[in-house]
């Protein structure tokens, strides 16, 4: 088997896919079957700077050349040849933010990445202009909020883009972006598969009455859709990525996506009335729609699958970051009595807990805000836990307390699509690091969310596996042949996951739970306003 995947390695029969994720940039190798033959990983986190959360571009070139590095020993080790070529190259990266440039290329303010919230005025003012959602962590909010701010950048400025957007370019020369990742950027219209003209034109409307002689379509990259040639690897760019010289330029790119399109793939949630739920540092729920929504909400998104199809997407700023804080102070008991337990065991082991509580948590209720929240109308976060002096404070319901808290937002936002505007979903595949524990987060999440929820095996390799599936379509696909067509029939093959119902009494125990989380949100904010 070694030997063979050697062949495939020589040959240059791979796709290779890399993801710059919030925490992690992963690099994974994978063959002509979809099977992931070899990886390497940077952890990295972003930097709160003069009120900013950014990433320094410095590091993004380290984290990839280290990922591409450690993918390069990984094969190294394991079939005893290097990377040296590949069937085509695929990159993905946290969705949204703002990096602008200058003609000659120069990086022109910080990197304002999607966990900031500091373009309300600008996300209101075009959410009222375009009547269409558009959030604050938008590319086009952070671009408005600058034209509001009379920012001095604006003058040179040539180009915009996303994180995958810029290495894309870097490595290939091409300023373009996937459909999914673009509708990030700015509102999409599904019927051209391209950024929405009449908005555009309300745009530039806006910034000429400002006294900017641009045109957004002539800063934002060209939209390219899954299965599209987005370019090849310059010379220059192979040695960004391997400095080595190993690396052949000539590799065909499909087009860079973002960390919710890759996550659809992975899931293999990209036709109609499916659905994925991305559980980490954010949680966020996605639902390929079957038609477009009754009228506008500014707590659901509007973006779109790969493919371009229409997708509403529920995000939330917040999840595990609270939820690990507090089992770090069991990592911390742990180290001062000596006890030997792995981090992965503890996690079991308090995740299981859970289920062992009361399906209301005994009284107890946990705000896991980190960050402010659209959702629920905050701006910032104080994370805040909350008990009734007759409550059963167990270890048990403690920790279903916590699991509950991570969803909460999530579920608020989700009422709006399934109870206002009766959204059918079959079922929700969920993947990030809620649901590496077997059988409990997903068995909380069926019934917070009162639907079917499958996890698979390989949702585990996460948006760099998915990144590399679109530069395996784009390689590989058959004429006519449709991203969906090419997932159930290639990739999956009737894979469905392992599916979990709701449980009755967790749903009832969740509905006591989620009525006390509303009421207490008045603690929340009072929190936000009174703790400086």
């Amino acid at each position: 088997m070694a030997a063979d995947i050697k062949d495939i390695i020589l040959n240059g029969k791979t796709f290779l896919g890399i993801e710059l994720g919030s925490t992690r940039i992963k690099a994974v190798l994978i063959d002509e079957t979809h099977n992931p033959i070899a990886s390497g990983g940077f952890d990295w986190e972003n930097r709160l700077e003069d009120g900013v959360w950014t990433y320094h571009i410095d590091d993004v070139w380290k984290g990839l050349k280290e990922s591409f590095a450690k993918l390069n020993d990984d094969t190294k080790n394991r079939y005893g040849v290097s990377v040296t070529k590949a069937g085509a190259i695929g990159i993905s990266a946290m969705m949204h933010g703002y990096l602008a440039f200058d003609k000659d290329g120069k990086q022109l303010a910080q990197f304002r990445t999607w966990r900031n919230t500091m373009t309300e005025k600008a996300a209101a003012e075009l959410t009222g202009k375009f009547q269409f959602n558009v959030p604050q962590r938008w590319s086009v909010a952070h671009l408005y909020q600058a034209m509001l701010n009379k920012e001095s950048h604006l003058k040179d400025i040539a180009f915009f883009t996303t994180l995958s957007g810029y290495v894309h370019w870097k490595l290939t020369g091409k300023k373009v972006l996937g459909i999914g990742d673009a509708s990030g950027m700015f509102p999409i219209d599904s019927s051209i598969n391209d950024f929405h003209k009449g908005m555009l034109n309300t745009f530039n409307g806006l910034a000429s009455g400002m006294g900017y002689s641009f045109n957004l379509e002539d800063l934002a990259p060209k939209v390219l859709c899954a299965g599209e040639d987005a370019g090849k690897l310059t010379e220059e760019g192979a040695k960004l990525l391997d400095p080595s010289g190993g690396l052949a330029a000539g590799i065909p790119f499909c087009p860079p996506e973002g960390d919710a399109g890759t996550g659809m793939v992975a899931t293999n949630s990209v036709e109609k009335r499916t659905g994925n739920v991305s559980a980490g540092t954010s949680i966020f729920a996605m639902i390929v729609l079957e038609k477009p929504l009754s009228k506008l909400y500014t707590e659901i998104d509007m973006v779109t699958t790969p493919a371009g199809m229409p997708v509403a997407m529920v995000h939330c700023n917040n999840c595990t970051s609270s939820l690990d804080a507090w089992i770090k102070l069991f990592t911390e008991l742990n180290e001062i009595t000596g006890a030997k337990i792995s981090k992965p065991a503890l996690y079991d082991a308090l995740y299981n807990k859970a289920l062992e509580g009361d399906g209301d948590c005994g009284g107890l209720v946990e705000y896991n805000y980190y960050g402010g929240e659209t959702i629920t109308g905050l701006d910032e976060g104080r994370p805040l836990f909350a008990r009734f002096p007759d409550s059963r404070f167990t270890l048990a319901n403690f920790m279903r307390s916590l699991l509950f808290g991570t969803m909460g937002t999530l579920k608020l936002g989700m009422d709006i699509l399934t109870e206002k505007e009766k959204v059918s979903v079959k079922s929700l595949l969920g993947h990030g690091g809620l649901f590496k524990t077997p059988g409990v987060g997903q068995r909380l999440m069926a019934a917070v969310l009162n639907t079917p929820v499958a996890v698979m095996e390989s949702a585990g390799e996460g948006g760099a596996w998915g990144i590399a599936l679109l530069a395996a379509y784009m390689a590989l696909k058959e004429p006519g042949e449709t991203l969906e067509a090419y997932l159930n029939k290639k990739v999956f093959a009737g894979n469905a996951g392992s599916r979990v119902e709701p449980d009755a009494k967790d749903i009832e125990g969740f509905a006591v739970y989620i009525k006390r989380y509303e009421a207490g949100l008045a603690m929340e904010r009072s929190a936000v306003s009174s703790l400086r």
